[in-house]
């Protein structure tokens, strides 16, 4: 079975046990649409209505907020989507997202934390509310700009919205108004959304107001890069300032800008990896943290492969693995140095595992991430720290990797232990 067939399997399993296996109320333990007007400005990229979920509980006030993951674009081609790292949702998201198992394959359902009962992993979140920021915008959620491509057929230029800050302050505002005050929020996401999750936590913070909040940013890591850095130095320096101008991030009203004027000690505008450790400072009584994996080969492609030409036109797969790791490896470790310098900061960076290309550990299972020299099961130890909140944060990272192969009977092995006399 094809890994896409897999997380369909499995995603409508969820969704079976979500729909049925709970007493439902109305206004409980099911997927709520929620569309946001179009005075506020949310859009998705190709104009139509910014739409996210919303799924309740009456028995807790604590919310999970989810940002999905998937690709992003910075030209017309990668706009329409079709690969796995360009835009996802290009069409738009329709008001059955949630129960679309076409759609939901590779995304919503399969992560652990967008279900009541999961069959492959328990999550303390399960009881929690649970809200679904979708991704339809091509900006890893932190965009703020129209932009017009026509690099592909310059006779039909294409007006693409880049407004994924603008959808995820309309998520922030409808829960001020429309949910209990959290005892506690964990803002969560896996690729795209783990930058999103990242960036937009200061907004989130200020507009639900929980008492008490933590991040699990997964697999998108914003690198320390400097600007005026080179290629060399830091290679994710050609993405990073491609991405300043086609989604606005540092315009008037940009991402970039917001931030610094309201915290302009908490990071440098010039370096957007500065969040990464300023997110403690301004908040240094939560729990910041980031998950990733060494030999990630997606977010790496994202990363370098269309600003690099010898990866690009790699001879074979194995060498374009390999010229991304080499780059991606580098990137790491000052990385990892920059989160060291902030106390509640923590990181869980285990070597790899063999599903979505060694890409999110927080999708599908957490089996398979194990980091065994420190003797840490899984990223679900990482996700009781951050959330439990004792003691420091933990950082772990495998410098001495050992297969994370993960079989369908590993993944089930916690289910059927107990059954078994």
């Amino acid at each position: 079975m094809n890994t896409r067939s897999l997380l369909r399997t499995l995603t409508q399993a969820v969704g079976i046990t979500l729909l049925t296996g709970l007493a439902a109320h109305a206004a409980y333990f099911k997927w709520e649409t929620v569309e946001l007007p179009a005075s506020s400005g949310a859009t998705c990229g190709n104009g139509t209505p910014y739409r996210f979920f919303v799924n309740r509980t009456p028995f807790t006030s604590k919310t999970v907020v989810m940002f999905e993951g998937g690709g992003a674009c910075w030209d017309q081609g990668a706009c329409k989507g079709g690969t796995l790292l360009d835009a996802v949702n290009p069409d738009g998201i329709p008001a059955n997202y949630m129960t679309d198992w076409d759609r939901q394959a590779h995304l919503g359902l399969v992560t652990p934390f967008t279900a009541r009962l999961h069959p492959l992993t328990s999550v303390q979140t399960q009881d929690w509310n649970i809200v679904y920021v979708t991704y339809c915008t091509g900006d890893v959620h932190t965009g703020n700009k129209a932009a017009v491509y026509n690099n592909q057929d310059p006779a039909n230029p294409m007006t693409y919205q880049h407004k994924g800050a603008v959808n995820v302050e309309g998520v922030a505002k409808w829960m001020a108004a429309n949910l209990r005050q959290p005892d506690h929020l964990l803002l969560t996401g896996f690729s795209a959304g783990g930058v999103g999750s990242a960036a937009n936590y200061p907004m989130f913070r200020n507009t639900v107001k929980p008492k008490k909040m933590a991040l699990l940013a997964d697999s998108g890591p914003l690198f320390s890069v400097p600007r005026t850095a080179t290629p060399q130095q830091a290679p994710s320096v050609l993405l990073h300032n491609k991405i300043r101008d086609v989604w606005g991030l540092d315009g008037t009203n940009g991402l970039v800008t917001k931030l610094i004027k309201q915290y302009p000690t908490a990071g440098n505008a010039d370096n957007l990896g500065s969040i990464s450790t300023g997110l403690g400072k301004i908040f240094p009584n939560d729990r910041i943290g980031y998950a990733v994996f060494q030999e990630d080969t997606n977010f790496s492609a994202f990363s370098y492969q269309k600003f690099y030409p010898e990866i690009a036109n790699a001879a074979t797969n194995d060498e374009r693995l390999s010229l991304l790791n080499v780059k991606w490896r580098q990137e790491i470790k000052p990385w990892m140095a920059m989160l060291d310098t902030q106390p509640n900061v923590g990181y869980y960076i285990p070597n790899k595992r063999d599903i979505n290309g060694s890409h999110c550990l927080t999708i599908l299972t957490f089996g398979g991430t194990s980091i065994v020299e420190k003797k840490l099961n899984s990223v679900e130890v990482f996700v009781n720290n951050l959330l439990d909140g004792k003691g420091t944060p933990i950082r772990a990272f495998e410098a001495n990797p050992t297969s994370q192969r993960v079989l369908l009977s590993d993944m089930f092995a916690d289910w059927i232990a107990p059954l078994v006399p």
